[in-house]
Parts: structure tokens; C-alpha cells; sequence
């Protein structure tokens, strides 16, 4: 048995793959808080929301638009990174779909809380 017919080789890419995705959570959680940061300060000095204060809120969004883009690379990186794999290295029976769908679904919420964020 050869590396190549391992399947610790596509778990591998699942870790790497997860990885990304933690990232990219922590990310969006980050420009949620960067961008709500602003309104907050905003709030508990009564004041309105100034362009100092609003700063903030467009580099929440960044950081939000950031991780969608690190959770779509990502799984076109474990997607391709499957086309390689071998029959004997992927169990049998086994759902390779469900980290790339994982990552998709994390990449279109990060997509509604950048617009929330927007909106709102």
C-alpha cells in the first residue's frame, strides 16, 4: 500500500479544509463585533453615529467580505484537492460533500450578515 492509497490523505484535507473554515468563522466574528463596535460607542456617549463612528462599521463588513472569500478558496481548494484522490483513498460510503457544503453554507451566511451589516 502506497501513500497515494491512504485515506488518511483525504482526511488530511478535511483538517485543512476545517481550518479555513474556524478561520474564516473567526473572521466574520470579528467584523460583526468591528462593526457594531462603532454603534455601541456611539450609543453609550449619546451621541449619533458620525464618520469616525461609521469607519467602523465598513471595516466590520470588510473583515466579514474577507471571510466569504477565505470559505469560497477554500473549498475550491478541497474540491480540487478530491478530483486527485483515488478510489482506495476515500472510504467507502463516504460523504466528501459535506465539508465543501459546510464551508458553501458558511460563505452564503457570511454573505446575509455582510448585507445585514449594510442594511442595518
Amino acid at each position: 500500500m502506497s501513500y497515494l492509497d491512504d485515506p488518511r490523505v483525504l482526511f488530511a484535507a478535511e483538517r485543512t479544509l476545517l481550518a479555513w473554515i474556524r478561520t474564516s468563522v473567526a473572521l466574520m466574528g470579528l467584523g460583526f463585533i468591528v462593526a457594531r463596535f462603532g454603534i455601541f460607542l456611539a450609543a453609550i456617549q449619546g451621541r449619533p453615529l458620525d464618520a469616525g463612528h461609521a469607519w467602523s462599521v465598513w471595516i466590520g463588513i470588510a473583515f466579514v467580505l474577507l471571510a466569504v472569500i477565505v470559505n469560497v478558496l477554500a473549498a475550491a481548494q478541497h474540491v480540487a484537492i478530491l478530483r486527485t484522490l483515488g478510489e482506495k483513498e476515500v472510504p467507502r460510503g463516504y460523504r466528501t460533500w459535506l465539508p465543501t457544503f459546510t464551508a458553501i453554507a458558511l460563505a452564503l451566511a457570511g454573505g446575509f450578515l455582510a448585507v445585514y451589516l449594510f442594511v442595518h
